[in-house]
């Protein structure tokens, strides 16, 4: 069975707004490593169109080398989109869910392979709702928005977590690993 894990950015004040926090190469790095070494990632349609930006970075690199490993990880990895509004998407390892989330989180969890990344807000709050995530890798960084999108705002329930490692980067931003607990 594979493992999902839900990995994302916030602020300190438990914001998802990428426009606010400014990853350094380190952080580029960690993801790209996780992206390297996952099976697939899951992605919302604003999310999705949004990631679209490291494609012109594949074409074109920027010269900054991490982000340009970052953007050939994001390429290689099958991608999978969630969305009413989009019916097909133009990058080649993208393609549009068939079935709703629930049903395609749980069909890629029996099959063999690499775990699987949820990256989008919408779609992890959907899967915690539905008890589907196995892992949350947690990366606060170190800014106070003030304002933007609740990380934890649509909970159906409750949830406790327990903290299983962390790691510190030279930015401040500290990455939070966690694991669902069951309720107390």
């Amino acid at each position: 069975m594979r493992k999902i894990i839900a990995a994302i950015n916030m602020t300190l004040d438990g914001f998802c707004d990428h426009t606010a926090v400014s990853p350094d190469a380190a952080v580029h790095d960690h993801y790209g490593e996780l992206l390297k070494n996952a099976g697939a990632a899951l992605f919302g349609r604003k999310t999705y169109l949004l990631m679209e930006f490291w494609k012109g970075l594949v074409e074109q690199p920027s010269g900054e080398k991490s982000m340009d490993d970052f953007a050939k990880s994001i390429d290689a990895i099958p991608k999978i989109v969630f969305s009413r509004t989009l019916q097909s998407v133009d990058w080649k390892s993208a393609k549009v869910a068939t079935r709703d989330l629930e049903a395609e989180t749980r069909a890629l969890r029996e099959e063999d392979g690499s775990h699987i990344l949820v990256c989008s807000r919408s779609l992890m709050i959907a899967l915690m709702n539905a008890g589907l995530v196995d892992e949350f890798q947690l990366m606060v960084h170190p800014v106070v928005a003030r304002q933007g999108l609740p990380l934890f705002d649509q909970l159906d329930d409750d949830v406790v977590l327990t903290l299983t490692n962390t790691h510190t980067f030279g930015s401040g931003a500290v990455l939070l690993y966690y694991a669902p607990s069951k309720k107390q």
